[in-house]
């Protein structure tokens, strides 16, 4: 880790200037409730030109309380503009609440200077950030980060060499691995990369011109989705954007092109107090999971909370929680008042029951049961006792399985009724019995699956299920792989499936549900070898699914569903 040295260097005098931040900004704080009370007005100096390590200008906006007195500072680094909503959201509220608050464009987006890249510069830029920050007056020396999504991404740059200044971070449905952000098990997460490109693209040049690209986007997203070949479908849409091009094309992790991309090392060895929040159906709440578990392991002090959100929920329905959340912990440890902090690391929202719950830790180390689909459509906790094939269903990628819900970028994320996509003839489904007792799931889950195909390449996408009394089934967790099979002999692939915190209610049914895709969740797999981005050619697939898969559930609490006393064993004693 770079050593840090800073001469002392007589600061300017600074008049705090009288404007007040923009009246939409001012309009949209007005509609919020369930808020703490204000305690400061707020006034604005907006176009601060900060100089990039390279020299382009980054500009930025500086909010703080119009009250006598020294006040920490927060950084706030953004690709998506410093209009609406991160203007009211963080500049605004946290302003109030006594904080200079300091809102900059990344290079190449609202107004900075340079040329946007998805990752090359973060590093560096917040450096050059924090160096400007020691020249001002009103800096004390104490500075937290703060933000969602990408904004979350830059505060983990940053963190990769963190200055001694920075005292506490709070990142919101945040990522730290680009290439985990466009793919999942091998395969193009594609609805998400195309919502990247339209916001990363649009959002920075104002409301209007990203209201109506994200229209547009949607009117033609089919048009571009079953586009062949699929490279560069996007362009009428989007226009051109090459770094979304090059991270369509390049779906191994190990390629060159994503050397430094992954900022997964800063959590490895950081002492920095981190708040991460995110939500059971954010399309990035696997990766908050890896930070915080790589923030235990490391011994820094992490705080976790996951609501029901989604990943622009989190922002909207959620954000009296994770307001409330994100404040008490920058109090705590930029202003040494821990009053706010709950007892417990860990909040999650136990879906099904609709309460929240205080954890130690996370994964709360549960035990972990093993669920096996029948030839007969039922799960079962009974081990099959022969080899033999459980049923077979045919993906046709001109015609794919279509994506329902679940953890997406969009608005069209979260729990939906299953019922209509189970009923299609490429979806199978196993069912087990009605619950007699209220059955827990907290922690990751998973499909281990035995599976072979006629073709030799494939996509398996397997979702965990709530069938309520009224037979209506409710998508909880899921995951996809990609595969290649040899001849007819099963291959066996673990489907990772997320994590949850879900109670399933006396009288429900737990569902396994397998299909050969969710598109254009996912891009559809060719079947013929071929990059996804390339194929011109679709060949369809038999996918068959043999005994011995199993559905593995992170059990905690009861667990004795009517046809398994033998239900509660750890993994080890189930061969798992």
């Amino acid at each position: 880790m770079t050593a840090h040295t800073h001469d002392a260097v007589p600061k300017p005098d600074w008049t705090a200037p009288t404007g007040k931040p923009l009246l939409s900004s001012r309009m949209m704080r007005a509609t919020w409730r369930n808020l703490p009370a204000k305690q400061h007005e707020v006034r604005w100096e907006p176009g601060l030109v900060v100089p990039a390590a390279d020299g382009s200008p980054l500009l930025t906006d500086h909010y703080f309380p119009r009250t006598e007195g020294d006040f920490p500072t927060l950084l706030v680094r953004s690709p998506y503009g410093r209009g609406l909503p991160w203007s009211p959201l963080y500049g605004v509220l946290f302003a109030e609440q006594g904080f200079h608050v300091v809102l900059q464009s990344c290079r190449g987006t609202g107004g900075s200077g340079g040329e946007f890249d998805l990752w090359r510069n973060e590093a560096a830029d917040g450096q050059a950030t924090v160096s400007w920050l020691r020249e001002q007056s009103w800096f004390t020396g104490t500075l937290g980060t703060i933000g969602p999504s990408y904004l979350g991404y830059v505060q983990w740059a940053l963190a990769l060499d963190p200055p001694p200044e920075l005292k506490a971070m709070a990142i919101q449905v945040g990522l730290h691995d680009p290439h985990a952000l466009f793919y999942e098990g091998g395969a193009l997460r594609l609805e998400n990369a195309l919502a990247v490109g339209a916001g990363m693209t649009y959002q920075h040049q104002g409301m209007a011109p990203f209201v109506r690209a994200t229209l547009r986007l949607h009117r033609r997203l089919r048009d571009i989705t079953t586009a062949r070949p699929l490279r560069g479908a996007y362009v009428p849409t989007l226009g051109e954007v090459p770094w979304l091009d090059g991270a369509m094309t390049h779906p191994d992790a190990d390629d060159p092109y994503w050397h430094g991309a992954s900022v997964a090392e800063a959590a490895e060895r950081l002492s920095v107090p981190t708040s991460l929040i995110t939500g059971w159906h954010d399309g990035l709440a696997d990766q908050t999971f890896q930070q915080f578990a790589r923030l235990r392991a490391a011994g820094c002090e992490s705080a976790l909370l996951v609501g029901p959100w989604t990943h622009t929920s989190a922002l909207q329905q959620g954000w009296p929680e994770v307001f409330a959340e994100c404040l008490a912990w920058l109090r705590a440890h930029l202003c040494d008042d821990p009053a706010g902090l709950r007892p417990t690391p860990v909040r999650v929202h136990v879906g099904g029951e609709g309460g929240w719950r205080d954890l130690d830790d996370w994964p709360p180390a549960p035990l972990t049961t093993a669920w096996f689909p029948a030839a007969d459509g039922t799960l079962t906790q009974r081990a099959p006792v022969e080899s033999t094939p459980l049923t077979s269903f045919r993906y046709d990628p001109a015609d794919p399985t279509p994506s329902l819900g679940g953890p997406l970028l969009s608005r069209a994320a979260g729990p939906r009724d299953n019922s209509a996509l189970e009923a299609r003839e490429d979806v199978v489904t196993f069912t087990g019995p009605p619950l007699t007792e209220p059955v827990d799931i907290l922690g990751p889950v998973a499909a281990r699956l035995r599976i072979s195909t006629d073709t030799g390449h494939a996509d398996v996408f397997a979702r965990l299920c709530d069938v309520d009394t009224q037979s209506r089934s409710t998508n909880v967790c899921d995951g996809l792989t990609r595969l290649e099979t040899a001849g007819q002999t099963p291959s066996e692939v673990t489907v990772p499936m997320s994590s949850t915190a879900y109670r399933f209610a006396v009288g429900h049914r737990i569902r396994l549900q397998i299909s050969g895709g969710a598109h254009p969740r996912y891009a559809r797999n060719p079947g013929t070898g071929e990059p996804a981005t390339d194929a011109t050619t679709f060949l369809p697939v038999q996918i068959t699914l043999h005994t011995g898969s199993a559905l593995t559930l992170p059990v905690s609490g009861p667990s004795t569903p009517p046809d398994a006393p033998e239900s509660g064993r750890r993994a080890d004693e189930t061969g798992e």
